[in-house]
Protein backbone atom coordinates (compact mmCIF):
# COMPACT_ATOMS: atom_id res chain seq x y z
CA UNK A 1 0.00 0.00 0.00
CA UNK A 2 2.83 2.36 0.92
CA UNK A 3 4.48 1.63 -2.42
CA UNK A 4 1.29 2.59 -4.22
CA UNK A 5 1.11 5.89 -2.27
CA UNK A 6 4.71 6.62 -3.18
CA UNK A 7 3.99 6.04 -6.85
CA UNK A 8 0.86 8.19 -6.71
CA UNK A 9 2.59 11.01 -4.88
CA UNK A 10 5.55 10.81 -7.25
CA UNK A 11 3.22 10.95 -10.23
CA UNK A 12 1.28 13.86 -8.72
CA UNK A 13 4.50 15.74 -8.03
CA UNK A 14 5.67 15.12 -11.57
CA UNK A 15 2.41 16.50 -12.98
CA UNK A 16 2.68 19.61 -10.80
CA UNK A 17 6.27 20.08 -11.90
CA UNK A 18 5.33 19.77 -15.56
CA UNK A 19 2.48 22.29 -15.07
CA UNK A 20 4.84 24.72 -13.30
CA UNK A 21 7.54 24.40 -15.96
CA UNK A 22 4.94 24.72 -18.70
CA UNK A 23 3.50 27.85 -17.13
CA UNK A 24 6.94 29.45 -16.78
CA UNK A 25 7.76 28.51 -20.36
CA UNK A 26 4.47 30.02 -21.56
CA UNK A 27 5.19 33.28 -19.69
CA UNK A 28 8.76 33.29 -21.03
CA UNK A 29 7.65 32.94 -24.66
CA UNK A 30 4.81 35.47 -24.23
CA UNK A 31 7.10 38.02 -22.55
CA UNK A 32 9.97 37.85 -25.06
CA UNK A 33 7.60 38.09 -28.04
CA UNK A 34 5.31 40.89 -26.79
CA UNK A 35 6.14 44.46 -27.84
CA UNK A 36 4.51 46.63 -25.19
CA UNK A 37 6.90 46.32 -22.24
CA UNK A 38 10.68 46.64 -22.62
CA UNK A 39 11.34 45.19 -19.17
CA UNK A 40 9.47 41.98 -19.97
CA UNK A 41 11.21 41.54 -23.33
CA UNK A 42 14.61 41.85 -21.69
CA UNK A 43 13.80 40.15 -18.39
CA UNK A 44 11.01 37.62 -19.08
CA UNK A 45 9.06 36.19 -16.13
CA UNK A 46 11.06 37.91 -13.36
CA UNK A 47 10.22 41.30 -14.90
CA UNK A 48 6.67 40.86 -13.57
CA UNK A 49 8.05 41.52 -10.09
CA UNK A 50 8.65 45.13 -11.11
CA UNK A 51 4.95 45.67 -11.84
CA UNK A 52 3.94 43.83 -8.66
CA UNK A 53 6.16 46.02 -6.51
CA UNK A 54 5.00 49.18 -8.31
CA UNK A 55 1.37 48.26 -7.68
CA UNK A 56 1.81 47.25 -4.04
CA UNK A 57 4.35 49.94 -3.20
CA UNK A 58 1.78 52.57 -2.26
CA UNK A 59 0.23 50.20 0.28
CA UNK A 60 3.59 49.19 1.79
CA UNK A 61 4.59 52.86 2.07
CA UNK A 62 1.28 53.68 3.75
CA UNK A 63 1.65 51.12 6.51
CA UNK A 64 5.39 50.53 6.94
CA UNK A 65 7.57 53.31 5.60
CA UNK A 66 5.80 56.69 5.59
CA UNK A 67 5.85 58.89 8.68
CA UNK A 68 2.63 60.04 10.33
CA UNK A 69 2.73 63.38 8.46
CA UNK A 70 4.26 62.28 5.16
CA UNK A 71 1.46 61.02 2.91
CA UNK A 72 -0.84 62.58 0.37
CA UNK A 73 -3.66 63.28 -0.06
CA UNK A 74 -4.22 62.60 3.66
CA UNK A 75 -1.48 61.53 6.04
CA UNK A 76 -1.80 58.89 8.72
CA UNK A 77 -2.12 61.44 11.55
CA UNK A 78 -5.13 63.05 9.87
CA UNK A 79 -6.81 59.75 9.07
CA UNK A 80 -6.25 58.49 12.62
CA UNK A 81 -7.74 61.69 14.03
CA UNK A 82 -10.87 61.20 11.92
CA UNK A 83 -11.13 57.51 12.84
CA UNK A 84 -10.87 58.27 16.56
CA UNK A 85 -13.50 60.99 16.43
CA UNK A 86 -15.80 58.80 14.36
CA UNK A 87 -15.49 56.09 17.00
CA UNK A 88 -16.05 58.69 19.74
CA UNK A 89 -12.65 57.88 21.23
CA UNK A 90 -11.62 61.54 21.44
CA UNK A 91 -8.65 63.34 19.92
CA UNK A 92 -6.39 63.06 22.96
CA UNK A 93 -2.67 62.35 22.36
CA UNK A 94 0.31 62.20 24.65
CA UNK A 95 3.88 63.54 24.82
CA UNK A 96 3.57 66.12 22.08
CA UNK A 97 2.39 66.98 18.60
CA UNK A 98 3.95 65.62 15.40
CA UNK A 99 2.64 68.66 13.52
CA UNK A 100 5.61 70.79 12.46
CA UNK A 101 4.65 74.41 13.21
CA UNK A 102 7.69 75.61 11.26
CA UNK A 103 6.12 74.40 8.02
CA UNK A 104 4.83 77.22 5.76
CA UNK A 105 1.03 77.22 5.67
CA UNK A 106 0.60 75.80 9.16
CA UNK A 107 -2.34 77.18 11.14
CA UNK A 108 -1.88 78.73 14.59
CA UNK A 109 -4.92 80.01 16.49
CA UNK A 110 -4.51 83.02 18.76
CA UNK A 111 -5.37 81.87 22.25
CA UNK A 112 -6.23 84.37 24.99
CA UNK A 113 -4.99 84.48 28.57
CA UNK A 114 -8.52 84.12 29.91
CA UNK A 115 -10.59 81.69 27.80
CA UNK A 116 -14.37 81.55 28.08
CA UNK A 117 -15.67 79.61 31.05
CA UNK A 118 -18.11 76.79 30.44
CA UNK A 119 -20.88 78.74 32.16
CA UNK A 120 -20.45 81.65 29.73
CA UNK A 121 -20.43 79.62 26.51
CA UNK A 122 -23.29 80.00 24.05
CA UNK A 123 -24.67 77.46 21.59
CA UNK A 124 -23.52 78.10 18.04
CA UNK A 125 -26.54 79.70 16.34
CA UNK A 126 -28.12 78.20 13.26
CA UNK A 127 -28.15 80.21 10.05
CA UNK A 128 -31.05 80.52 7.63
CA UNK A 129 -30.41 80.21 3.90
CA UNK A 130 -32.72 82.07 1.52
CA UNK A 131 -34.65 83.93 4.22
CA UNK A 132 -36.88 86.58 2.66
CA UNK A 133 -36.22 85.43 -0.90
CA UNK A 134 -37.94 82.05 -1.18
CA UNK A 135 -41.09 80.38 0.07
CA UNK A 136 -39.28 77.73 2.12
CA UNK A 137 -35.98 79.04 3.61
CA UNK A 138 -33.55 76.43 4.88
CA UNK A 139 -32.66 76.58 8.59
CA UNK A 140 -29.20 75.00 8.67
CA UNK A 141 -28.21 73.73 12.11
CA UNK A 142 -24.67 72.38 11.72
CA UNK A 143 -21.45 74.11 10.71
CA UNK A 144 -20.10 70.80 9.36
CA UNK A 145 -22.06 69.14 6.56
CA UNK A 146 -21.69 66.31 4.05
CA UNK A 147 -20.44 67.40 0.64
CA UNK A 148 -21.64 66.04 -2.70
CA UNK A 149 -20.93 62.35 -3.29
CA UNK A 150 -23.17 60.78 -5.90
CA UNK A 151 -24.92 57.47 -5.55
CA UNK A 152 -22.91 55.64 -8.17
CA UNK A 153 -19.59 57.10 -7.10
CA UNK A 154 -20.34 55.67 -3.64
CA UNK A 155 -22.36 52.60 -2.73
CA UNK A 156 -25.93 52.21 -1.52
CA UNK A 157 -24.84 51.19 2.03
CA UNK A 158 -22.55 54.24 2.14
CA UNK A 159 -25.39 56.60 1.14
CA UNK A 160 -27.73 54.98 3.66
CA UNK A 161 -25.19 55.37 6.47
CA UNK A 162 -24.55 59.01 5.52
CA UNK A 163 -28.29 59.76 5.48
CA UNK A 164 -28.91 58.16 8.87
CA UNK A 165 -25.80 59.75 10.36
CA UNK A 166 -26.66 63.20 9.01
CA UNK A 167 -30.11 62.99 10.57
CA UNK A 168 -28.58 61.92 13.88
CA UNK A 169 -26.06 64.78 13.87
CA UNK A 170 -28.38 67.45 12.45
CA UNK A 171 -26.31 68.21 9.36
CA UNK A 172 -27.30 68.23 5.69
CA UNK A 173 -26.40 65.69 3.00
CA UNK A 174 -25.58 66.83 -0.54
CA UNK A 175 -26.66 64.33 -3.21
CA UNK A 176 -23.81 65.02 -5.62
CA UNK A 177 -24.62 65.28 -9.31
CA UNK A 178 -25.97 61.71 -9.60
CA UNK A 179 -29.49 62.61 -8.53
CA UNK A 180 -31.68 61.79 -5.54
CA UNK A 181 -31.71 58.09 -4.64
CA UNK A 182 -34.10 56.42 -2.18
CA UNK A 183 -31.10 55.84 0.08
CA UNK A 184 -30.57 59.61 0.50
CA UNK A 185 -34.02 59.87 2.06
CA UNK A 186 -33.74 56.86 4.34
CA UNK A 187 -32.57 58.80 7.40
CA UNK A 188 -34.90 61.76 7.00
CA UNK A 189 -32.03 64.28 7.04
CA UNK A 190 -31.90 67.66 5.30
CA UNK A 191 -30.94 67.12 1.66
CA UNK A 192 -29.30 69.51 -0.78
CA UNK A 193 -30.07 68.40 -4.34
CA UNK A 194 -27.18 69.11 -6.67
CA UNK A 195 -27.94 69.94 -10.30
CA UNK A 196 -24.92 68.87 -12.31
CA UNK A 197 -24.12 69.68 -15.91
CA UNK A 198 -25.90 66.53 -17.12
CA UNK A 199 -28.90 67.29 -14.86
CA UNK A 200 -29.05 63.69 -13.66
CA UNK A 201 -32.20 62.96 -11.71
CA UNK A 202 -33.81 66.26 -12.70
CA UNK A 203 -33.91 65.87 -16.49
CA UNK A 204 -36.49 64.88 -19.09
CA UNK A 205 -36.09 62.16 -21.71
CA UNK A 206 -34.12 64.56 -23.90
CA UNK A 207 -31.63 65.32 -21.13
CA UNK A 208 -32.97 68.84 -20.53
CA UNK A 209 -33.94 70.38 -17.18
CA UNK A 210 -37.38 69.12 -16.14
CA UNK A 211 -39.56 71.69 -14.30
CA UNK A 212 -42.04 68.99 -13.25
CA UNK A 213 -39.29 66.84 -11.78
CA UNK A 214 -37.86 69.89 -9.96
CA UNK A 215 -41.23 70.61 -8.35
CA UNK A 216 -41.51 66.95 -7.33
CA UNK A 217 -38.05 67.01 -5.74
CA UNK A 218 -38.84 70.26 -3.93
CA UNK A 219 -41.24 68.31 -1.71
CA UNK A 220 -38.37 66.35 -0.14
CA UNK A 221 -35.19 68.43 -0.46
CA UNK A 222 -34.20 71.53 1.51
CA UNK A 223 -32.23 73.36 -1.21
CA UNK A 224 -30.88 73.07 -4.75
CA UNK A 225 -27.26 73.60 -5.81
CA UNK A 226 -26.26 74.34 -9.41
CA UNK A 227 -22.81 72.84 -9.90
CA UNK A 228 -20.61 74.74 -12.31
CA UNK A 229 -17.41 72.92 -11.39
CA UNK A 230 -15.71 71.00 -8.60
CA UNK A 231 -12.23 71.05 -7.15
CA UNK A 232 -11.32 67.60 -8.43
CA UNK A 233 -11.74 68.49 -12.09
CA UNK A 234 -12.61 72.11 -12.96
CA UNK A 235 -13.47 72.36 -16.64
CA UNK A 236 -14.47 68.72 -16.94
CA UNK A 237 -17.77 67.03 -16.14
CA UNK A 238 -18.38 64.12 -13.81
CA UNK A 239 -17.20 60.65 -14.81
CA UNK A 240 -18.65 57.32 -13.71
CA UNK A 241 -17.13 54.24 -15.40
CA UNK A 242 -19.51 51.79 -17.07
CA UNK A 243 -18.68 49.11 -14.49
CA UNK A 244 -20.37 51.29 -11.86
CA UNK A 245 -23.45 52.26 -13.90
CA UNK A 246 -25.90 49.64 -12.64
CA UNK A 247 -29.52 49.36 -13.81
CA UNK A 248 -30.71 51.18 -10.68
CA UNK A 249 -28.18 54.01 -11.01
CA UNK A 250 -29.00 54.39 -14.69
CA UNK A 251 -32.72 54.66 -13.88
CA UNK A 252 -32.09 57.35 -11.23
CA UNK A 253 -29.85 59.35 -13.56
CA UNK A 254 -32.01 58.81 -16.67
CA UNK A 255 -29.22 57.29 -18.79
CA UNK A 256 -28.40 53.89 -20.39
CA UNK A 257 -27.06 51.24 -18.03
CA UNK A 258 -23.56 49.71 -18.23
CA UNK A 259 -22.13 52.58 -20.27
CA UNK A 260 -19.75 55.32 -19.13
CA UNK A 261 -21.62 58.21 -17.53
CA UNK A 262 -19.79 61.36 -18.62
CA UNK A 263 -21.28 64.78 -17.95
CA UNK A 264 -20.70 67.81 -20.19
CA UNK A 265 -17.98 70.13 -18.97
CA UNK A 266 -20.57 72.87 -18.42
CA UNK A 267 -24.32 73.46 -18.48
CA UNK A 268 -25.31 73.87 -22.12
CA UNK A 269 -28.05 76.34 -21.08
CA UNK A 270 -25.76 78.51 -18.91
CA UNK A 271 -22.97 80.29 -20.76
CA UNK A 272 -22.56 83.52 -18.77
CA UNK A 273 -23.27 85.09 -15.39
CA UNK A 274 -26.63 86.59 -16.42
CA UNK A 275 -27.90 83.22 -17.62
CA UNK A 276 -26.70 81.70 -14.35
CA UNK A 277 -28.61 84.25 -12.29
CA UNK A 278 -31.69 83.75 -14.48
CA UNK A 279 -31.50 80.02 -13.75
CA UNK A 280 -31.07 80.60 -10.01
CA UNK A 281 -34.11 82.88 -9.87
CA UNK A 282 -36.19 80.56 -12.06
CA UNK A 283 -35.54 77.40 -10.01
CA UNK A 284 -36.09 79.27 -6.74
CA UNK A 285 -39.44 80.62 -7.97
CA UNK A 286 -40.41 77.24 -9.42
CA UNK A 287 -39.60 75.19 -6.30
CA UNK A 288 -39.85 77.63 -3.43
CA UNK A 289 -36.49 76.38 -2.17
CA UNK A 290 -33.15 78.19 -1.77
CA UNK A 291 -30.84 77.85 -4.76
CA UNK A 292 -27.06 78.13 -4.65
CA UNK A 293 -24.05 77.72 -6.92
CA UNK A 294 -21.03 75.47 -6.54
CA UNK A 295 -17.77 76.41 -8.24
CA UNK A 296 -14.03 75.97 -8.09
CA UNK A 297 -12.31 79.34 -8.38
CA UNK A 298 -9.63 80.00 -10.99
CA UNK A 299 -9.37 83.78 -10.63
CA UNK A 300 -11.34 86.85 -9.60
CA UNK A 301 -13.18 87.62 -12.83
CA UNK A 302 -16.10 85.24 -12.21
CA UNK A 303 -16.90 86.21 -8.62
CA UNK A 304 -16.48 89.94 -9.32
CA UNK A 305 -18.71 89.73 -12.39
CA UNK A 306 -21.31 87.76 -10.44
CA UNK A 307 -21.40 90.35 -7.64
CA UNK A 308 -21.64 93.22 -10.13
CA UNK A 309 -24.49 91.49 -11.95
CA UNK A 310 -26.44 90.93 -8.72
CA UNK A 311 -26.08 94.57 -7.70
CA UNK A 312 -27.16 95.64 -11.19
CA UNK A 313 -30.19 93.34 -11.33
CA UNK A 314 -31.30 93.16 -7.69
CA UNK A 315 -30.88 90.95 -4.62
CA UNK A 316 -33.70 88.65 -5.75
CA UNK A 317 -31.34 87.35 -8.45
CA UNK A 318 -28.51 86.51 -6.04
CA UNK A 319 -27.73 82.87 -5.32
CA UNK A 320 -28.75 82.04 -1.77
CA UNK A 321 -25.37 80.41 -1.17
CA UNK A 322 -22.02 79.87 -2.86
CA UNK A 323 -20.21 76.56 -2.37
CA UNK A 324 -16.52 77.28 -2.94
CA UNK A 325 -14.52 74.15 -3.73
CA UNK A 326 -10.74 74.35 -3.45
CA UNK A 327 -8.48 72.84 -6.08
CA UNK A 328 -7.44 70.19 -3.54
CA UNK A 329 -10.99 68.78 -3.49
CA UNK A 330 -11.16 65.28 -4.83
CA UNK A 331 -13.73 62.65 -3.80
CA UNK A 332 -14.55 62.14 -7.51
CA UNK A 333 -12.42 60.39 -10.12
CA UNK A 334 -10.58 62.85 -12.37
CA UNK A 335 -7.63 63.22 -14.77
CA UNK A 336 -4.46 63.65 -12.72
CA UNK A 337 -3.51 66.84 -14.58
CA UNK A 338 -6.69 68.54 -13.38
CA UNK A 339 -6.33 67.05 -9.89
CA UNK A 340 -2.80 68.40 -9.62
CA UNK A 341 -2.85 71.75 -11.35
CA UNK A 342 -6.31 73.23 -11.92
CA UNK A 343 -8.03 75.92 -9.78
CA UNK A 344 -6.97 77.75 -6.64
CA UNK A 345 -6.62 75.96 -3.31
CA UNK A 346 -9.24 76.84 -0.73
CA UNK A 347 -6.68 78.78 1.34
CA UNK A 348 -6.50 81.40 -1.42
CA UNK A 349 -9.93 81.07 -3.03
CA UNK A 350 -12.08 81.41 0.08
CA UNK A 351 -10.79 84.78 1.43
CA UNK A 352 -10.93 86.28 -2.05
CA UNK A 353 -14.55 85.21 -2.59
CA UNK A 354 -15.55 86.50 0.84
CA UNK A 355 -13.79 89.81 0.11
CA UNK A 356 -15.71 90.19 -3.16
CA UNK A 357 -18.99 89.65 -1.32
CA UNK A 358 -18.00 92.13 1.38
CA UNK A 359 -16.93 94.77 -1.14
CA UNK A 360 -20.20 94.42 -3.03
CA UNK A 361 -22.35 94.44 0.11
CA UNK A 362 -23.64 90.91 -0.53
CA UNK A 363 -22.08 88.96 2.35
CA UNK A 364 -25.26 89.02 4.44
CA UNK A 365 -27.37 87.98 1.44
CA UNK A 366 -25.21 85.11 0.18
CA UNK A 367 -24.11 82.33 2.54
CA UNK A 368 -20.63 80.92 1.90
CA UNK A 369 -19.85 77.21 2.09
CA UNK A 370 -16.19 76.15 1.98
CA UNK A 371 -14.78 72.79 0.87
CA UNK A 372 -11.35 71.38 0.04
CA UNK A 373 -9.65 68.91 2.41
CA UNK A 374 -11.21 70.61 5.46
CA UNK A 375 -11.48 67.31 7.30
CA UNK A 376 -10.17 68.41 10.72
CA UNK A 377 -11.65 70.84 13.21
CA UNK A 378 -8.62 73.13 12.88
CA UNK A 379 -8.97 73.43 9.10
CA UNK A 380 -12.72 73.97 9.45
CA UNK A 381 -12.19 76.66 12.10
CA UNK A 382 -9.70 78.38 9.77
CA UNK A 383 -12.44 78.50 7.11
CA UNK A 384 -14.80 80.17 9.58
CA UNK A 385 -12.08 82.71 10.37
CA UNK A 386 -11.66 83.39 6.65
CA UNK A 387 -15.38 84.14 6.30
CA UNK A 388 -17.18 80.88 5.57
CA UNK A 389 -20.58 80.24 7.11
CA UNK A 390 -20.50 76.45 6.67
CA UNK A 391 -17.99 73.73 5.83
CA UNK A 392 -18.69 70.91 3.39
CA UNK A 393 -16.68 67.73 3.80
CA UNK A 394 -16.65 64.59 1.66
CA UNK A 395 -13.50 62.58 2.28
CA UNK A 396 -13.61 63.05 6.06
CA UNK A 397 -17.03 61.40 6.05
CA UNK A 398 -15.66 58.67 3.78
CA UNK A 399 -13.02 57.98 6.45
CA UNK A 400 -15.78 57.84 9.06
CA UNK A 401 -17.42 55.14 6.94
CA UNK A 402 -14.22 53.09 7.06
CA UNK A 403 -12.31 54.32 3.96
CA UNK A 404 -8.61 53.38 4.19
CA UNK A 405 -7.41 55.58 1.30
CA UNK A 406 -6.88 52.59 -0.99
CA UNK A 407 -7.17 54.96 -4.00
CA UNK A 408 -9.47 52.55 -5.89
CA UNK A 409 -12.61 54.72 -5.89
CA UNK A 410 -13.04 54.55 -9.67
CA UNK A 411 -12.33 50.80 -10.10
CA UNK A 412 -15.36 49.29 -8.31
CA UNK A 413 -12.97 47.29 -6.10
CA UNK A 414 -13.02 49.43 -2.92
CA UNK A 415 -11.97 47.03 -0.13
CA UNK A 416 -14.18 48.74 2.49
CA UNK A 417 -17.42 48.82 0.49
CA UNK A 418 -17.62 52.63 0.35
CA UNK A 419 -17.20 53.15 -3.41
CA UNK A 420 -18.08 49.77 -4.91
CA UNK A 421 -21.27 48.10 -6.13
CA UNK A 422 -19.81 44.63 -5.59
CA UNK A 423 -22.20 43.08 -3.06
CA UNK A 424 -19.48 40.94 -1.50
CA UNK A 425 -17.32 44.00 -0.79
CA UNK A 426 -20.31 46.07 0.34
CA UNK A 427 -20.88 43.48 3.05
CA UNK A 428 -17.96 45.03 4.96
CA UNK A 429 -19.88 48.28 5.45
CA UNK A 430 -22.43 47.62 8.19
CA UNK A 431 -24.86 50.53 8.02
CA UNK A 432 -26.11 50.09 11.60
CA UNK A 433 -22.55 50.59 12.87
CA UNK A 434 -21.21 53.15 10.38
CA UNK A 435 -24.05 55.66 10.58
CA UNK A 436 -23.19 56.21 14.24
CA UNK A 437 -19.60 56.94 13.24
CA UNK A 438 -20.82 59.46 10.66
CA UNK A 439 -22.85 61.20 13.38
CA UNK A 440 -19.98 61.06 15.89
CA UNK A 441 -17.57 62.60 13.41
CA UNK A 442 -19.93 65.49 12.55
CA UNK A 443 -20.75 66.19 16.20
CA UNK A 444 -17.12 66.01 17.33
CA UNK A 445 -16.03 68.31 14.50
CA UNK A 446 -18.59 70.89 15.62
CA UNK A 447 -17.61 70.40 19.27
CA UNK A 448 -13.88 70.90 18.62
CA UNK A 449 -14.51 73.98 16.46
CA UNK A 450 -16.35 75.43 19.44
CA UNK A 451 -13.41 74.41 21.67
CA UNK A 452 -11.06 76.44 19.45
CA UNK A 453 -13.42 79.41 19.67
CA UNK A 454 -13.54 79.26 23.48
CA UNK A 455 -9.74 79.14 23.59
CA UNK A 456 -9.70 82.29 21.47
CA UNK A 457 -11.94 84.03 24.02
CA UNK A 458 -15.15 83.71 21.99
CA UNK A 459 -18.57 82.57 23.13
CA UNK A 460 -19.31 80.43 20.05
CA UNK A 461 -17.71 79.41 16.77
CA UNK A 462 -19.52 81.90 14.55
CA UNK A 463 -17.58 84.71 16.25
CA UNK A 464 -14.29 83.50 14.74
CA UNK A 465 -12.64 86.18 12.57
CA UNK A 466 -9.41 86.52 10.60
CA UNK A 467 -7.58 88.08 13.54
CA UNK A 468 -8.03 84.83 15.49
CA UNK A 469 -5.71 82.77 13.28
CA UNK A 470 -2.13 83.11 12.07
CA UNK A 471 -0.48 81.46 9.08
CA UNK A 472 3.16 80.34 9.19
CA UNK A 473 5.15 81.93 6.36
CA UNK A 474 8.64 80.69 7.22
CA UNK A 475 10.17 78.87 10.15
CA UNK A 476 9.85 81.12 13.19
CA UNK A 477 7.53 83.67 11.54
CA UNK A 478 3.74 83.73 11.21
CA UNK A 479 1.33 86.41 10.04
CA UNK A 480 -2.25 87.11 11.08
CA UNK A 481 -4.81 86.18 8.46
CA UNK A 482 -6.31 89.69 8.57
CA UNK A 483 -2.84 90.99 7.62
CA UNK A 484 -2.48 88.49 4.82
CA UNK A 485 -6.04 89.22 3.64
CA UNK A 486 -7.13 92.60 5.08
CA UNK A 487 -10.85 93.19 5.39
CA UNK A 488 -12.07 95.33 2.49
CA UNK A 489 -14.13 98.45 2.99
CA UNK A 490 -17.82 97.54 3.20
CA UNK A 491 -20.22 99.89 1.41
CA UNK A 492 -22.99 101.48 3.45
CA UNK A 493 -26.53 100.51 2.45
Amino acid sequence: MSEVLKVVSYGFGTILGVILIGTILFWFIRDVTQKKHSILRNYPVIGHLRFLFEKQGEYFRQYFFSGDRDEMPFNRATRTWVYKNAKNEGGIVGFGSTNDLREPGSIIFVNVAFPVLESDRLPTPLLTIGDGYCEHPFHARSIINISGMSYGAISAPAVRALSLGAAEAGCWLNTGEGGLAPYHQEGGCDIVMQIGTAKYGIRDHGGNFSPSRAKELARVVSAFEIKLSQGAKPGKGGMLPAVKVTDEIAAIRGIPAHRDSISPNRHIDISNVDELLDKVAYIRELTGRPVGVKAAIGGWHFINELCDAVNRRGLEYAPDFLSIDGGEGGSGAAPQTLFDHMSLPIAEALPRVVDALLQSGLKNRVRVIAAGKLVTSARAAWALCAGADFINNARGFMFSLGCIQAMRCHTNTCPTGVTTHNRRLQRGLVVEEKYLRVANYARNMNREIDMIAYSCGLHHARQLKREHVRIVETAGKSVALNTLYPYPDVPQR
